[in-house]
């Protein structure tokens, strides 16, 4: 039954798109008849993705025979026992650049494992089903930079989703890139979807409209593109030429930015109807958590996608849910789980073998040649989806605080941070950074090793001794075994420093490629960057 379903799918598929792709002079019809290519194909996609949430150990056995050399030993144990543990896997963003669909790339999907592809589907067939008008053309508007390595947006099968130039995500510099893009979402009042490649990029884009609203209103009303630092000329003329002026959305963008910034999203575009961030992280979790209660306040976010050193592993099929779930997919790598906390001789566990409620440090065969790598993420399971377990983000294990062995890991930290703030009267957290005093060198001094704390607020000016005393004594009171160092001697009281507003945006540029924003500081130049943005 499903060989013969999957034929007549491929054929449609064939036709649909054959046809839509050679009617470049017809943008709305194309698009009508790629969405329904895609939609056919989503379908499909979905389907097989139940069946496999079946046989779960199965699909597992059948990735890793694909992942594997001809000849090699078949089968799970076989291969545990013949690899060991490997090292931590390379820090990498999904990305890549996709190529152009066509009608082959689009049925082989039918019976082959193309994650970036299957995902993408899956996203555009959840959007569907959830968000009735978030299809429309040109209804997408995306906020991403990815110079080097160009990374693809959620809905790329369908490019006709969106109304920002391919070209804008492109340039030499961040915040050029948001800029431009910003002020091509503004210019589509009837937006549907906007679309982020990480929340940080959705942050500062908004930061930029905050900073810089009048600029994007007078170039909305003159039509143009301004003049900026890492905008080469000769694509800032390429980029204006697609503007037309505009006044009368001039005047809307002023009024709405004069009246104030909460819920500045939804005022903006009034038939937006969610707000997308391509991929989770737990780095960058804090920026979701402080948009939806401000300037995004009264719309859903939906976090699409789950990966992990540059593979896909997880789809989020929840999209209107506050706390992203992914399902892991068995069809997209093969996956291998230790017990958190770590065991004395650590065994891995398969992805049918977990536990609801459990925290797991994930273990990643992804690619031929690479295998059992350590992937550094720690996954808590929250329930289960046929045989397939349902996943949330923990933490990310370089992301732990320790200069005496203590570990404070990165989302507990948050919280600690979170209460001190909450103790200080009329301040919000906007940003923050950590750096353990070894990256200090000379200029820590002759004291203790201790951590220095770099946070940007909206609501307080100054610091007061008191305040700043109040997060090292949050610290001491959730981790014992930091309050015992701290009453040894052995680790130094916490500095706490407040730098200057838009100082964490010029931190991200620096950082010199789309990557989730680190929480601790292990580069030199880059301590040099926040420290001089001290003013506090």
């Amino acid at each position: 039954m499903l060989p013969a379903v999957a034929v007549a799918v491929a054929v449609a598929l064939a036709v649909a798109v054959a046809v839509a792709v050679a009617l470049p002079a017809a943008p709305a019809l194309r698009h009508r008849l790629l969405r329904s290519a895609l939609l056919r194909a989503a379908g499909w996609t979905r389907r097989r993705l139940e069946l496999r949430g079946s046989e779960v150990r199965r699909s597992q056995e059948r990735r890793l025979r694909r992942l594997l050399p001809p000849g090699t030993a078949r089968g799970s144990d076989a291969f545990r026992e013949r690899y060991p543990l490997g090292q931590s896997c390379p820090d990498e963003v999904l990305g890549g650049q996709v190529s152009p669909l066509r009608p082959w790339t689009l049925i082989c999907s039918c019976w082959g494992t193309d994650p970036p592809l299957q995902g993408s589907l899956l996203y555009l067939d959840i959007l569907r089903t959830t968000f009735p008008q978030a299809l429309a053309p040109r209804g997408t508007a995306l906020l991403s930079w990815a110079p080097a390595c160009p990374r693809a947006p959620a809905g790329w099968p369908l490019p006709t989703l969106y109304c920002t130039p391919a070209e804008a995500s492109a340039l030499p510099s961040r915040a050029a890139a948001l800029r431009v893009q910003l002020l091509f979402a503004l210019r589509m009042r009837a937006l549907r979807v906007l679309e982020a490649g990480l929340a940080s990029e959705l942050q500062d884009a908004l930061l930029a409209l905050r900073t810089g609203w009048h600029g994007l209103a007078q170039d909305l009303a003159l039509g143009r593109v301004s003049p900026q630092p890492g905008l080469p000329e000769d694509t800032r003329g390429r980029l204006q030429a697609l503007l037309a002026p505009d006044a009368t959305r001039a005047a809307e963008v002023r009024a709405e930015c004069a009246r104030s910034f909460e819920g500045i999203v939804q005022r903006l575009w009034p038939q937006l109807e969610v707000v997308v961030v391509g991929t989770a992280y737990s780095t960058e979790q804090h920026y979701c958590d402080a948009l939806r209660q401000a300037d995004c306040k009264g719309l859903p976010f939906y976090c699409p996608f789950y990966q992990a050193s540059g593979a896909l592993l997880g789809v989020n099929l929840w999209p209107q849910e506050p706390t992203p779930r992914f399902l892991l997919c068995p069809d997209w790598a093969f996956c291998e789980f230790l017990p958190c906390p770590a065991e004395e001789e650590p065994r891995t566990v398969l992805l049918d073998e977990l536990w609801e409620g459990r925290e797991y440090r994930l273990v990643l065969t992804a690619r031929p040649g690479e295998y059992r790598c350590r992937a550094g993420e720690v996954l808590r399971v929250t329930g289960f989806h046929k045989q397939c377990p349902m996943v949330e983000l923990v933490r990310r294990e370089s992301q732990a605080l320790s200069v005496r062995g203590e570990s404070i890991p990165e989302d507990q930290f948050c919280r600690s941070l979170c209460r001190a703030v909450g103790m200080w009267p009329g301040a919000r957290l906007v940003d923050y950074v950590c750096v353990e005093s070894t990256l200090l060198g000379a200029s820590s001094g002759a004291c203790a090793p201790h951590y220095e704390v770099f946070v940007e607020l909206r609501g307080l000016r100054d610091l007061s001794e008191g305040q700043r005393y109040k997060l090292d004594q949050c610290l001491q009171e959730d981790f014992p075994i930091y309050k015992s160092f701290r009453f040894k001697g052995s680790i130094g009281p916490l500095r706490l420093h407040m730098v200057g507003a838009g100082a964490f945006a010029r931190l991200r540029d620096a950082l010199g490629s789309a990557i989730p924003m680190p929480r601790v500081l292990r580069e030199e130049r880059l301590l040099q960057l926040i420290q001089n943005t001290v003013i506090s």
